[in-house]
């Protein structure tokens, strides 16, 4: 006897569907018309959703559920432990880092964009140009290739491992600035043969390293292979194919350790194999507000010294993160709102300058920053204007210019990581800021570097 198959035609793949239908429907319960229901989002994977009705029994069978109550009995798991205050700046009043808040859209950031005042809207561009003129002179060009890794991508050039050159090249720059900043020390010593053999290292400087938003870990990998670390932390939210996990624990003398679980919810003190060890953190890309979560978790507390002087965790042996996606940062998350609320800018413009950002990444990347000396003199002659401009902000949005669109964007991104940046130096920490590859590899370019001030 034949089984029923859904009766719902699956076009790319030139087939009907092959589950079987409901009850009393031709189609599956994938395929069925969802008019015959309120469907709303599964409040445990809102990735999927349910109809109402059936709400309480499939809460109980989620897919998801088993991995959330298994990440919950972890004793590094807690809820929000680096989310941030939705308040306008962070201090030890009412603590609401663990409340719900609603996620601010991209959709409703354009749309309070165009709520502005064409007074309101010049004002805050002239606010970006002079912030980012004022700040963001000295930031500089890092494109890094070590030695170490440069022999370490012929070695593996054969194996058929599943990297792309962007990929190599972006990884390697990272672990180079690591390097140049004296995170990492130079593992290579080479002989008269042009044999390549890792330093031996004593035992005080032998980090282990967290990834942060790891993916397939394999910056990790680079890492591990070309300085010797002995400790390796992967956090990842996600699951993936082809990870770099399998090569990394053919080393027998590694310890490789992956943390399924949202940066948000990480308490890194209570990691137990991480106790006492000093750590180097790193991430690529780290999109949105996963740079400011990773930075809260890293640095959960700090100690003030008889000096006024902040001290960083004992453990923290240095940073190294790629920024990137900043139209996805949120107010709540951000790491150092003070910096906004100092230089005369509201929440409301955060989500405004955050929402520029993803101008930087729609252009042509080949070359430098657009050229827009022209820009302020242009809105100055829009502001005088004033109102009666035609459909106003929507209509000045739209008739920008792809470059000036583009120098906006890339201006809006130095200025979020440079609040960064000097969150970190407050905090008692060299930091710096630098193009770590040409925007012709990756527009997502901003690497940021940090180490102990102490560190020699």
């Amino acid at each position: 006897m034949e089984t029923k198959r859904c009766n719902f035609w699956l076009p790319n793949k030139n087939r009907f569907c092959a589950n079987c239908p409901l009850n009393g429907s031709l189609f599956c319960g994938n395929h069925n018309s969802r008019s015959q229901g309120q469907w709303i989002p599964c409040p445990i994977d809102p990735s999927h959703s349910v109809l109402k009705q059936n709400l309480k029994g499939h809460v109980k069978r989620c897919p998801l559920l088993k991995q959330v109550q298994s990440l919950s009995d972890q004793p590094f798991y807690d809820k929000g432990i680096n989310a941030g205050s939705d308040g306008e700046e962070e201090t030890s009043g009412v603590d609401d880092s663990r409340l719900p808040t609603m996620t601010v859209s991209s959709e409703m950031k354009r749309n309070t964009l165009h709520e502005m005042s064409v007074a309101e809207f010049c004002n805050l561009i002239e606010k970006i140009e002079f912030l980012h003129e004022s700040l963001c002179k000295d930031i500089e060009d890092s494109v890094q290739m070590p030695e170490v890794c440069r022999l370490w991508i012929k070695r593996v050039g054969d194996r058929k491992l599943p990297f792309q050159e962007k990929h190599i090249m972006q990884q390697a720059s990272i672990v180079g600035n690591l390097e140049n900043f004296g995170v990492l020390k130079n593992s290579l010593r080479r002989n008269q043969s042009e044999c390549v053999e890792p330093v031996e290292k004593k035992e005080k400087d032998v980090l282990a390293v967290i990834e942060f938003g790891a993916g397939r870990g394999y910056l990790t990998q680079m890492l591990a292979d070309c300085y010797g670390i002995k400790k390796v932390f992967l956090v990842e939210r996600k699951a993936y194919k082809l990870k770099a996990d399998r090569s990394l624990r053919q080393n027998e003398s590694l310890m490789l350790e992956r943390l399924r679980i949202d940066i948000e919810d990480l308490d890194l003190n209570a990691v137990e194999s991480l106790q006492g060890v000093p750590y180097l953190a790193t991430g690529k890309h780290l999109c949105g507000a996963a740079t400011d979560l990773t930075l809260r978790c890293c640095f959960p507390e700090y100690r003030e010294d008889s000096s006024g002087q902040y001290t960083a965790n004992s453990k923290f042996g240095g940073l190294a993160i790629a920024t990137c996606c900043h139209h996805l940062c949120q107010w709540k998350h951000y790491i150092n709102k003070r910096f906004f609320l100092d230089l005369g800018l509201t929440k409301e413009e955060f989500h405004a300058i955050t929402w520029f950002t993803s101008w930087a990444v729609d252009a042509n990347h080949g070359s430098d920053l657009p050229d827009t000396t022209n820009c302020i003199s242009h809105l100055q002659t829009i502001k005088e204007q004033g109102d009666e401009c035609a459909n106003g902000v929507e209509k000045i949005l739209s008739d920008m210019q792809a470059d000036k669109r583009a120098a906006l964007g890339f201006k809006c991104k130095w200025i979020i990581d440079m609040g960064r940046l000097m969150w970190l130096r407050q905090h008692g920490l060299d930091a710096k800021l630098v193009k770590f590859v040409p925007p012709s590899i990756s527009p997502e370019n901003h690497l940021l570097l940090a180490r102990p001030s102490n560190r020699l």
